[in-house]
């Protein structure tokens, strides 16, 4: 409220009462946990875990804080939905539309974003641990600061991808493509699987980085990067 409208409502009884019943209407709007999956919805904070929504339209809905923990949102129109700070642990966003989504600071702990189109969205500071994004469009999004630890990137496209300062110790990036560089700068690349794969567009990339990550001979480095001897690792990712 600003300091105008408080003033306003602080002139007289009538206008103050006026002004409890818009905040309690817009404390109940925020709290609309009842209502249908509809464009633009806002369920704010809500408890939609282990439900059903495969194949729902929540395109621009406010899903800030939403528990979704083992629900079903595959085939959903997900697009420029707020998902900051939502829980989704074990769900299910595979093959959804997410473009311009915002999954910042969520909670995703094996979580299927596969095949997902999520061109331009946002995944800053999230928690992914072990989540599934194969076969998924993440072109230009952003991961900086991301948990990605053992996360599954087969056959995705990152092309302009941000991957600044994100944990990606054990990720799996083997048979990813990109057209545009992606950046590297400081993450965490332990035991990251990179055979195989063209970096020498890539940003941010230095040889302590090189150094732990797992690589083989086809994995091409930019200008002024080698490749470390004891490339492959000699095990087999869990």
């Amino acid at each position: 409220m600003t300091l105008r409208r408080t003033r306003a409502c602080s002139a007289s009884g009538l206008v103050l009462a006026v002004c409890t019943v818009i905040a309690w209407q817009n404390a109940t709007a925020a709290q609309n946990c009842d209502a249908a999956a509809t464009p633009g919805v806002n369920w704010q904070d809500c408890d939609k875990k282990l439900l059903v929504l495969k194949g729902q339209d929540l395109g621009g809905a406010n899903l800030f804080g939403v528990d979704f923990t083992s629900t079903d949102l595959r085939n959903s129109n997900l697009l420029a939905a707020n998902f900051e700070k939502a829980t989704l642990v074990r769900a299910s966003l595979a093959d959804s539309t997410a473009r311009g989504a915002r999954f910042d600071k969520i909670e995703a702990y094996r979580t299927d974003f596969s095949r997902m189109d999520a061109q331009g969205a946002a995944f800053a500071s999230a928690e992914v641990q072990r989540s599934n994004f194969q076969d998924a469009n993440l072109t230009n999004v952003d991961f900086t600061k991301a948990e990605l630890g053992r996360a599954q990137f087969h056959d995705a496209n990152i092309s302009g991808s941000r991957f600044s300062f994100a944990n990606l110790a054990r990720a799996d990036f083997r048979g990813v493509t990109f057209t545009a560089p992606v950046d590297f700068d400081r993450a965490f690349l332990f035991l990251t699987r990179i055979e195989g794969l063209d970096l020498s567009n890539s940003t941010g990339l230095s040889q302590w980085q090189l150094n732990i990550a797992c690589g083989d001979a086809r994995t091409e480095l930019p200008s002024g990067l080698t490749r470390p001897e004891d490339w492959p690792c000699p095990f087999q990712q869990e």
